[in-house]
C-alpha cells in the first residue's frame, strides 16, 4: 500500500522551543498521520503564521523566547486570515489557572500540561482531527 501524499495529510503547526519535547511531539503526531511543521521560538512562529497557509491544528507552547504563547494566540485570533479558525491547543509546563483561563478566553480550544503521556496527547488532539476540515470549510 502506498503512503499517503504529504498534501493529503493534515498539518500540525508546533511551536515549541525545547528540542526534546518538539522531537517527541513530532514523532507521535507523524505516527498519527500529521505532517508537522515546527517553529522553535515566537519570532519564527510569527513569520510562519503571517506567510504560510493555515494548518489543521496548532500546538502552542506558552513560554517561548521572543514572543510567548499568549501573544501568538492573540495574533492568530486577531489577524484577519484563515488561521483565525484553526484550533489552537496550548502546551504548557505552567499549570497556573490564570494563564489557562486567559488562553481559553482568547480562543484556545484546550491545553495540555507537560510532562504528558503519549496516550493523553493523542487522545486530546484526536478530537480535532474530525473537526479541523469541517471548521476550515465553514
Amino acid at each position: 500500500m502506498n503512503e499517503p501524499n504529504v498534501q493529503d495529510k493534515p498539518t500540525l503547526f508546533l511551536v515549541e522551543d525545547e528540542d526534546d519535547t518538539a522531537d517527541l511531539v513530532k514523532l507521535i503526531m507523524e505516527e498519527e498521520g500529521y505532517q508537522v511543521i515546527r517553529a522553535a521560538d515566537g519570532r519564527q512562529a510569527l513569520k510562519l503564521i503571517d506567510s504560510s497557509p493555515p494548518p489543521s491544528l496548532v500546538l502552542l507552547d506558552m513560554q517561548l523566547p521572543f514572543a510567548d504563547g499568549v501573544k501568538l494566540l492573540k495574533h492568530i485570533r486577531q489577524t484577519p486570515s484563515p488561521w483565525k479558525k484553526v484550533p489552537v491547543v496550548m502546551l504548557t509546563a505552567d499549570s497556573c489557572a490564570r494563564d489557562v483561563r486567559e488562553s481559553l478566553t482568547l480562543g484556545a480550544k484546550d491545553y495540555i500540561l507537560k510532562p504528558f503521556k503519549r496516550e493523553a496527547l493523542v487522545a486530546r488532539l484526536r478530537q480535532f482531527r474530525t473537526q479541523d476540515s469541517e471548521e476550515l470549510a465553514s
